[in-house]
């Protein structure tokens, strides 16, 4: 893209009050610490700076790309040559109803912190995302799960603001076409708040299954610079059984290695380069392919790649 449309994107918000950056790192935004730079980038502290967003970038034409926490978001080393946002700590509250036993959790609220918040007021259903380092938003837009349930089990509503159209909706869970790791959420729709349904229980137990998911993850899933799972699980099978059988673990190309400890996980070297994240994957999804028959699909979102 050239940067004529950008120029004129950073004017028409400027004189709507909102505060743009150029060449905005966003791999230290990211759970793999490693990626290029956004050309412009905006930190939304309110809904009249999303408001302002979505009126300007509707006439702009400039891609847009929501980070969310990073954590399933993978950067190329050259950057993403579009408008990047990220919503604050105003998008980020969880409020509780222990009567209607719903919560209504803004579109940056982590979801860890929603878990826990949950099951210390008693509510059941939403412990799996205790182990999920994403937030609300993003883990919409993929229906993130884990631990037997995902999003789609407990969502019953979104508010989603597009910047394509200006459009604010309030969403029924049912029209987002929920399924594996899968919804109609764009790339240009942000995920304000979602309200979730969940079901009274006992306090104790759902601390007791938290605290079981945790530990159960650290002693399953490693640590350090990772996107959680790279590939998603075939059906009938698993994507790290499958990775593991063909060789791969412990398999590295530049700063990127496969975990040795879970196969399904790519761990990426200390200033290392997204590039090499990518080569190995389709390294990985190659051996398979040879393997097993299998074709991978990538779970991680690609942006700035060649294809992506």
């Amino acid at each position: 893209m050239g940067d004529g449309p950008l120029t004129a994107l950073e004017a028409a918000l400027a004189s709507a009050g909102v505060a743009t950056q150029r060449d905005h790192p966003i791999g230290p935004l990211t759970t793999y610490r490693v990626g290029g730079a956004a050309a412009l980038f905006v930190a939304v502290e309110d809904v009249a700076t999303l408001t302002a967003l979505a009126t300007a970038v509707a006439r702009s034409g400039v891609g847009v790309l929501v980070v969310g926490r990073g954590s399933n978001l993978l950067v190329a080393d050259r950057g993403f040559d579009g408008l990047a946002l990220q919503l604050g700590e105003a998008f980020a509250t969880v409020e509780v109803d222990r009567s209607e036993a719903t919560v209504l959790a803004g579109g940056a609220a982590s979801l860890p912190v929603v878990a826990r918040r949950s099951a210390a007021a008693g509510l059941r259903g939403f412990e799996w995302a205790v182990g999920v380092p994403g937030s609300i938003g993003g883990a919409v837009r993929m229906n993130a799960g884990g631990h037997g349930s995902d999003m789609a089990a407990s969502l019953r509503s979104v508010r989603v603001v597009d910047l394509a159209s200006g459009e604010d909706d309030e969403v029924p869970a049912s029209l987002l076409d929920l399924s594996y790791r899968h919804s109609n959420v764009s790339p240009t729709q942000v995920v304000v708040a979602a309200t979730l349904a969940l079901r009274p229980g006992d306090r104790l137990e759902a601390e007791a299954e938290i605290a079981d998911i945790v530990s159960w993850r650290r002693s399953h899933q490693p640590g350090g610079a990772n996107a959680g799972s790279v590939f998603t699980n075939p059906p009938g099978d698993s994507a790290g059984r499958l990775i593991d059988a063909a060789g791969c673990k412990g398999l590295r190309i530049g700063s990127a290695e496969v975990s040795t400890k879970h196969a399904n996980f790519i761990q990426a070297d200390p200033d290392g380069s997204a590039d090499d994240i990518v080569a190995l994957m389709d390294e990985v999804r190659r051996r398979v392919l040879a393997d097993s028959g299998v074709e991978l699909a990538a779970e991680t979102r690609l942006v700035g790649f060649e294809g992506s």
